[in-house]
């Protein structure tokens, strides 16, 4: 495991709850200042906003909460089941907001997003039927001197062995999961459509990570950051093993098949940027 995995995770926790504070400060705020005339339109004015504006920060204490527990204690807490779409398309806008004003980068907060997505969906995604199961790739895996064009028809790949596409296909045929590359958001959304599949194990940069994991929701998606020795999206690399890890722990009986580039130590607990712990 990477030795800044557990700050990612301390990082998410402190932003998850100042940004929670936040909230429930600005809430308060609202309240307590239009309160001075709201009494007189009418009487009860005052309290009617006030109680909304409770039960507002009520539900956002509850939110915040229940995520820092579910990240901290890595298992679902208070509900934290049904906050995952709240996490991704609510707190992490405004954790960005926040982070910036405490002068942390995006980076680091989509890092630690992509870190904790992992463990909640690893946590609690049930084991799935090879054909629910969509690998999605960027197209910046596929060789830049490549002529074959691998968008629309991933076996259109002639299995030189000059990028990793050789040894994805390789895990497609041996696990029988689905498996395609994306140029982008929109082929990657339609490729979603077509497929319908029940969960995605996605390999991406932080940034396309992130906004697929917000787009893409409810459909878990399990996050595989790739390795880009030449700079963003020219020539990068996924770990084969880390990839496959992720599968065999995603599959009904993906721990008996015979393995392609393993063994995997301590498959029962995922490393958050895909492989194992």
């Amino acid at each position: 495991m990477e030795r800044n995995e557990p700050s990612r995770k301390r990082l998410f926790i402190g932003l998850l709850c100042g940004t929670g504070l936040a909230v429930c400060a600005l809430l308060a705020f609202v309240w307590a200042v239009p309160s001075i005339g709201l009494a007189n339109i009418h009487p009860l004015a005052p309290w009617v906003l006030g109680l909304v504006c409770a039960a507002a920060i009520v539900l956002v204490l509850w939110a915040t909460l229940g995520l820092a527990a579910s990240v901290a204690l890595s298992r679902p807490f208070l509900g934290s089941t049904r906050l995952r779409g709240v996490m991704a398309r609510v707190f992490l806008p405004l954790m960005t907001i926040f982070a910036r004003l405490v002068h942390i980068s995006k980076s680091r907060v989509r890092s630690s997003f992509i870190k904790v997505n992992n463990e909640m969906v690893a946590a609690e995604a049930g084991r799935y039927e090879p054909g629910q199961i969509l690998v999605l790739l960027p197209h910046c895996l596929q060789s830049s001197r490549c002529k074959h064009r691998l968008t629309y028809d991933i076996n259109n790949c002639k299995r030189c062995g000059e990028c990793p596409v050789d040894g994805l296909l390789a895990l497609s045929q041996a696990y029988g999961v689905h498996i395609a590359i994306a140029t982008g958001g929109t082929i990657a959304r339609r490729i979603v459509v077509q497929k319908r599949p029940r969960l995605i194990v996605a390999v991406a940069c932080e940034r396309d990570l992130t906004s697929g994991i917000q787009d893409t929701y409810p459909i878990p998606v399990y996050g595989v950051l790739n390795d880009r020795p030449n700079g963003p999206c020219l020539d990068t690399q996924v770990a084969l093993p880390h990839l496959e890890a992720a599968l065999r722990f995603f599959l009904i009986g993906g721990e008996v098949r015979k393995p392609v580039f393993g063994p995997f130590p301590g498959l029962a607990r995922l490393h958050p940027t895909g492989g194992t712990k």
